[in-house]
């Protein structure tokens, strides 16, 4: 961790394969002070994702004492979702069943984004409050989606741990706070 950054831990969460309810007491459990969501678009559709369209979800973020802030200039453009889009297609695969993001979009998104990405200025956005900051998007695998990217970008310059959430995941996380 930089000295000068009070930021010790680095969570990701998607919407996809979670219920409301373990979403929200996940977020709680890794000790989550500042959600950032990193969507270009912010709903989803379909009843079982409400919790993830960005009105309900400030407010319940907002009732449990987390911050809300999105960033979508770290949200991948049109562009660079398409070349996602052609290599689902190609590999036959839809949006909740990729598993891995390729080649193609790590290359376009590193450079779009994350190549001129000031991580302190990323920190500053937060807030000065920001202890643990989740990174939010909806695809349920984080290796399918740019927010690893970004998390394990933030990590190298903060040296600090990266948790990805996951709907599957029923160990119990420490509340410590680091």
């Amino acid at each position: 961790m930089n000295a000068e950054s009070p930021l010790c831990k680095i969570v990701t969460i998607g919407a996809y394969g979670f219920t409301e309810e373990k979403f929200f007491a996940s977020l709680h459990a890794a000790g989550v002070d500042v959600l950032c969501d990193v969507r270009m678009r912010r709903s989803v559709r379909g009843p079982a994702y409400r919790f993830a369209n960005s009105g309900y979800l400030q407010e319940k973020l907002a009732q449990m004492g987390i911050r809300y802030v999105h960033m979508k200039d770290l949200a991948p453009t049109d562009a660079i979702r398409g070349l996602q889009h052609q290599a689902d297609k190609q590999n036959r695969v839809t949006k909740r069943q990729r598993t891995l993001l390729s080649q193609q979009f790590v290359q376009a998104y590193t450079d779009a984004c994350l190549k001129g990405l000031d991580a302190d200025e990323f920190l500053k956005r937060l807030g000065p409050a920001c202890r643990v900051v989740a990174l939010f998007c909806v695809e349920g695998h984080p290796e399918a989606c740019h927010r690893m990217l970004l998390a394990d970008h933030l990590a190298m310059h903060f040296r600090v741990e990266v948790q990805h959430l996951r709907p599957s995941d029923d160990r119990v996380v420490d509340r410590t706070r680091c």
